[in-house]
């Protein structure tokens, strides 16, 4: 980034930072909520930049202050040295702080994981995956909703999907933790069904999307929509619905469905299909929009075949392997706690290696 790209970047940013602060002082804007909560996820993004951008003016003006004054007094010709590192720190910061980002790194996403290969053994390692991510989003201070879940005999997922949300906004979001878990991941150990001890592999697929804030910001004609009700499926007991309250929709277009019946009201069921169908939706039109992003995401799931995977989770030697960068560590039973950033943060400066490689 040249020196005038970086002030025209910065001019831009304290511009808009000032428009925001008087769009979110407007006692009107509150009146629509969906526009003052993107105002305010804008808003928040931008305080780590401006945060930057404040200490590095304060410590040109003390280094500079330090450097007129050095002359008449030794003291502050001691200082210079530590201010101009400062500088130098925190001109770096501001600089990672313009880089070019991930457009969605700030929004909340919707995770699905499915069963593979591998029958009742895959399902019971769904669970155990989406139960990571759980812990994992506890430990954040997110919130977890389980929006629809297709439970097996024993107790795994067939197939589930969570909508996983900041309580506040933030520059990193969700998105920018989670946006690389999407592909086959497989598991290694033995299955509770194995009557021999024998180890076996099986797989189950996980599948991400950044989640719009208003379903209203994807355009969903109501024509090509078929919605289906029926009556929700458990196994047995009070929680089992004995009304048709369940919603399956399908985008007759993409042929994309979506189904929920973790509610009891068939509204709230439709409501929280529709998430789900917008931000599948909105993934796929950047896709089309943009074959690099497409590349990208034809790289989670194709099928859940074991061979086709991006992690790999061994039990019996406590081992966890990303194949994608050589992540390896023995703590599987800390990660599958929800101990996860140490994983996450070698993919994010992988990627962000990857990045300045290609520019």
């Amino acid at each position: 980034m040249t020196d005038n790209t970086r002030a025209s970047a910065i001019d831009d940013i304290l511009a808009e930072h000032a428009s925001l602060e008087l769009q979110l002082a407007d006692p009107a804007l509150h009146n629509n909520p969906g526009a003052a909560r993107r105002v305010g996820k804008r808003f928040a993004e931008l305080a780590p930049v401006m945060s930057a951008h404040a200490k590095l003016q304060a410590a040109r003006d003390d280094l500079e202050a330090a450097k007129e004054l050095a002359a008449d007094d030794s003291s502050f010709a001691a200082e210079i040295p530590e201010l101009e590192a400062a500088v130098e720190t925190l001109d770096q910061t501001l600089t990672d702080l313009l880089a070019p980002r991930d457009p969605h790194d700030a929004d909340d996403v919707v995770l699905e994981v499915k069963s593979g290969e591998g029958g009742e053994e895959s399902a019971l390692f769904a669970a155990d995956l989406a139960r990571m991510y759980v812990r994992y989003a506890e430990r954040r201070g997110w919130r977890v909703e389980i929006l629809d879940a297709n439970i097996s005999d024993l107790g795994g997922y067939k197939e589930a999907t969570l909508s996983i949300k900041t309580k506040n906004a933030d520059r990193d979001g969700v998105w920018s933790r989670l946006k690389f878990e999407g592909g086959v991941h497989r598991v290694q150990r033995v299955p509770v069904t194995e009557s021999q001890g024998r180890v076996h592999t099986s797989a189950a697929g996980v599948l991400i999307y950044p989640e719009p804030d208003e379903v209203e910001e994807v355009e969903i004609d109501e024509t090509d929509l078929r919605i289906d009700v029926y009556r929700s499926s458990g196994k047995g007991g009070q929680g089992v619905n004995t009304t048709d309250s369940a919603v399956r929709i399908t985008h007759l277009p993409t042929g994309i469905v979506v189904t929920c019946q973790n509610e009891r009201s068939q509204l709230q069921n439709k409501a929280r299909a529709m998430i789900v169908l917008a931000a599948r939706l909105q993934a796929l039109a950047e896709e089309q929009a943009d074959a690099e992003a497409s590349a990208g995401r034809a790289s989670q799931v194709r099928t859940v075949d074991r061979s086709e995977r991006i992690r790999t989770y061994n039990f019996p030697e406590n081992r966890i392997t990303d194949h994608r960068i050589g992540f390896k560590a023995h703590n599987l039973d800390a990660v599958l706690d929800g101990e996860l950033d140490a994983l996450l943060d070698a993919l994010r400066q992988a990627d962000r290696e990857a990045r300045l490689a290609v520019d």
